[in-house]
């Protein structure tokens, strides 16, 4: 009786990272934002590789996209998308539907701001992972330069991605 022998194949070797799968979702999910100007998605990662929660850039719940404003610029703040927008990472946080995100990573597009640097904080998340932070003079702005201190003081790692091959985004 002749015995079949097992074809041994090799594992294919171009497969994207998790930073890439990942930051790939958080990408994909800013497609679902409305916002004419800036559109953001995060996506929170546990230990073990397992999605808890997903996020874009838009208004709260029962806030008509089609009453409330999105403008950027105007004298008055009432009347610009600042004091109403939620941000991915807050919303990705939110989407967690409570489970508890100590030790877990988020993955979004750019800096968190200050705001959302606390919520990713005191949500006990010890990492942040992002592609972007150039997007007109971003960076150098006061609430990114506060939300950077606070990572560095309450020890969450702030790592920049220099690129999602294969989706054949780069940012330097």
């Amino acid at each position: 009786m002749a015995t079949k022998k097992r074809r041994l194949t090799q594992k294919r070797q171009d497969y994207i990272s998790w930073d890439e799968y990942f930051m790939g979702i958080a990408i994909l999910s800013a497609f679902r934002s409305k916002d004419p100007h800036t559109q953001v998605g995060s996506c929170v990662v546990d230990q073990k590789n397992k999605i808890v929660g997903i996020g874009y850039n838009g208004f709260p719940m029962g806030c008509s996209d089609d009453e409330f404003p999105w403008t950027n610029k105007g004298n008055d703040p009432l009347y610009t998308k600042y004091f109403y927008v939620c941000h991915a990472e807050l919303n990705a946080i939110l989407n967690s539907h409570g489970r508890s995100l100590n030790g877990c990573k988020i993955y979004t597009f750019l800096v968190p701001c200050n705001e959302c640097a606390k919520a990713i904080i005191q949500s006990g998340i010890k990492e942040v992972i992002y592609l972007s932070d150039s997007a007109k003079m971003y960076d150098k702005t006061p609430i990114i330069k506060a939300a950077k201190l606070m990572f560095k003081s309450a020890g969450v790692k702030l790592r920049k991605m220099s690129s999602c091959r294969r989706l054949n985004i780069v940012y330097k």
